[in-house]
């Protein structure tokens, strides 16, 4: 019974681990400060999106993100997975302006989104989409929580903990200390390749032979303020974004929406609902991925015990 209980236990785990797989709060790219982790209605087996925060963050992507990022993934259809109804959906896309075409006459031409049309794009094109924004075309959030390490975690603590005016003094000083770190860890190795150069050269000049005296690098000075980090102008400090610069500035403040079901529009809150909205853009099928898989579980568990039943049975007489 015991070598049938613990077969059921490796499949269930075996399983359990592809259910229970989202996105793990890891540091930042560049080896920055972690970030932090958050609570989600849909981690965990039996998690599950929270419509009513989609819905909002939905309301936050469109009357904040839109002007500047895509989503180029999604058709308004979609949001039926949402909890939207068909008329709904009907008007929401009817106030986007979708390129179709040709006509008989061979020229495209402008009309009303439908239902099954896509998020249309801010801009025409990449190379436009960077011209309006100093260079940096802003990314497609279609599967951003799937594009970064940390999922919603990173986007949460990009929007909501981040930026100068929102980050911890405790996250501050990390930063300051792990770059001061780097900058001696640097300076170090510098200093050492010095070291070798330096006596290559001494060499050279006790053969006579003409030669350059190295430079001695210069002892890095501590990082004691976002100043101190160097970053390009035009650049936004955010302690989540890798090298600290960012091209977009702080997208959220209080009150920036008027949520329709009356929720207080604070920073967090919106960028919990966007993050939760952007879970759900990159992956619509969770919830039926989970389902499916406690099914499966449920299987190997029932099926394990058949085996071991067959078992007992098949060499009773041998014991």
């Amino acid at each position: 019974m015991r070598k049938g209980f613990l077969f059921g236990l490796a499949a269930l785990a075996a399983v359990s681990g592809g259910l229970t797989a989202a996105p793990q709060s890891v540091q930042a790219a560049g080896e920055g400060v972690p970030v932090p982790k958050f609570d989600w209605t849909f981690s965990g087996i039996f998690g599950t999106y929270d419509r009513a925060a989609a819905q909002r963050g939905l309301q936050v992507y469109r009357e904040v993100c839109a002007g500047c990022h895509s989503l180029d993934y999604i058709a308004f259809r979609n949001l039926a997975d949402l909890g939207y109804s068909e008329d709904e959906i009907k008007a929401m896309a009817a106030e986007a302006i979708v390129v179709d075409g040709p006509n008989d006459e061979g020229e495209m031409f402008e009309r009303e989104g439908l239902p099954f049309d896509y998020f249309p794009a801010p801009f025409p094109n990449e190379k436009a989409a960077a011209f309006a924004n100093n260079g940096a075309a802003p990314p497609d959030l279609s599967l951003m929580t799937k594009a970064r390490g940390a999922g919603p975690d990173y986007l949460k603590a990009l929007m909501g903990h981040g930026y100068e005016d929102q980050v911890s003094e405790d996250v501050l000083q990390e930063i300051f200390t792990l770059e001061t770190d780097k900058r001696v860890q640097a300076y170090e190795l510098a200093l050492e390749e010095y070291q070798h150069k330096l006596e290559v050269y001494e060499d050279k000049v006790a053969d006579g032979i003409e030669a350059n005296r190295p430079t001695e690098p210069e002892q890095p000075l501590p990082v004691e303020s976002i100043e101190d980090l160097g970053l390009s102008d035009g650049l936004s400090f955010n302690a989540y974004f890798p090298g600290y610069g960012i091209a977009m500035a702080m997208p959220l403040f209080e009150d920036g929406v008027e949520y329709a079901d009356g929720t207080p529009a604070t920073v967090e809150q919106m960028a919990y609902d966007v993050s939760n909205f952007l879970m759900w853009t990159a992956e619509p099928t969770l919830e039926e991925r989970k389902g499916m898989g406690i099914k499966v579980l449920i299987f190997l568990i029932v099926f394990t015990g058949i085996l071991y039943a067959a078992k007992r049975k098949v060499w009773a007489d041998v014991h």
